[in-house]
């Protein structure tokens, strides 16, 4: 998986590394971080793009964020493309879960899938949910879920 900051800056070394590294300069300054990872996907005529972002909060002053893209010319009904994403955000959690344990730090999973029946989305929304909390970890949706619906969301487009 190849990881980049905003800034487009390749990120050289292993996800998990960089992470660790990311919080251990942050911590040497005092600052408290919060992580909250998710997943967007675009469908660009026989592409689907995923963006997958983990979000570094620094409290009271701003964050930072990594970001790796994919392309696939699989092709996903709605429900299946929603839950493709929360399994890519899932992976990346897993990942890294055990450094944000150690260091103390909150992680969120964020997934792209709105509360509202009236969206298609939806329809995802009960297994996305059971899958996050069944592995642990905290879940936010729509309207909450800024890692996905808003950060990975600009990345995709």
């Amino acid at each position: 998986m190849r990881w980049r900051k905003f800034n487009g800056e390749l990120i050289n070394l292993p996800i998990k590394q960089a992470v660790e590294d990311a919080i251990v300069q942050e911590t040497e300054k005092r600052v408290k971080l919060k992580v909250c990872i998710g997943t967007d996907s675009q469908v660009k005529g026989e592409d689907t793009e995923f963006a997958t972002v983990i979000v570094f909060l620094r409290e009271h002053n701003g964050g930072f964020m990594y970001i790796h893209n994919e392309k696939t010319k699989t092709k996903y009904h709605i429900k299946e493309r929603m839950l493709v994403e929360v399994a890519k955000s899932i992976e990346v959690a897993y990942e890294l879960c055990d450094l944000f344990i150690e260091h103390h730090i909150e992680m969120e999973v964020h997934a792209d899938i709105n509360t509202n029946p009236q969206f298609k989305s939806n329809d995802a929304l009960r297994e996305a949910m059971g899958y996050i909390l069944g592995m642990g970890f905290a879940f936010k949706a729509k309207p909450e879920a800024f890692a996905s619906s808003c950060c990975a969301d600009k990345i995709c487009n």
